[in-house]
């Protein structure tokens, strides 16, 4: 199965369809966007580096500076035999794709799973939560235990609140294979820094703002595709 993508072919100069972020890429204007979460605005956005967004090790050493990370989704030409709808994650280079007809997909710039905690196959999206609560497993515990000061009782066991201060971000999708939980998700962050770089325990990390995009886009039932790893 080939997948091949390229960014959207229409440069023309002058052209307002698209805006220029501050290194030049192209993403789609907020009208042609669903609508976002307002409550995020100053608390998810506006992230205090560096060092400074939540830390489970403690508390930034330093004053740090804000920095406004924005959205990173375009429409670009994009090439698979995937229906639309489809979510496609391409790890090695840091991508996922909402499949659109035509011929397009609107692209995300994502953080994917360290090398050795990644994972990749076929899987469907059984739950999606706004702001959901994150429940550790027990390999984050062991390679992490000073995350257990943060947790408390929750309703499915001990866990962390959902929150801008919360690992999992605005929105979270639940990947699962059949019957069986994969334990991976598509989801927010609360260090938007990070994005485009291989960072996570396996999960696929969005900026919050994208991940809501991405939320209002996917329907409970939809297919998502991991491609694999770091072979690029």
């Amino acid at each position: 199965m080939e997948f091949r993508a390229r960014h959207n072919l229409d440069s023309r100069h002058g052209d307002n369809s698209t805006d220029l972020d501050g290194w030049g890429r192209r993403f789609m204007p907020k009208q042609d966007l669903s609508k976002q979460d307002r409550r995020l605005d100053r608390r998810a956005f506006v992230a205090l580096v560096p060092g400074a967004a939540f830390a489970f090790a403690g508390c930034a050493t330093r004053p740090a500076q804000p920095v406004y990370y924005g959205p990173t989704q375009k429409l670009v030409a994009y090439v698979t035999h995937e229906r639309p709808g489809t979510i496609v994650v391409d790890p090695p280079n840091h991508f996922l794709y909402s499949v659109q007809k035509g011929g397009q997909a609107v692209q995300y710039e994502v953080g994917v799973g360290k090398e050795g905690y990644g994972w990749s196959g076929m899987a469907t999206v059984h739950d999606k939560q706004e702001w959901p609560d994150w429940y550790p497993t027990r390999d984050i515990l062991d390679r992490k235990p000073e995350i257990r000061q943060y947790m408390v009782p929750l309703q499915s066991g001990y866990g962390m609140h959902g929150g801008p201060d919360n690992p999992l971000g605005a929105r979270a999708l639940y990947l699962w294979q059949g019957k069986i939980d994969t334990l991976y998700r598509i989801h927010g962050t609360n260090e938007p820094e990070t994005i485009g770089h291989d960072v996570s325990a396996g999960c696929i990390r969005m900026r919050n703002e994208d991940v809501i995009d991405l939320y209002e886009r996917t329907p409970v039932g939809t297919k998502v595709v991991v491609l694999a790893g770091h072979s690029v």
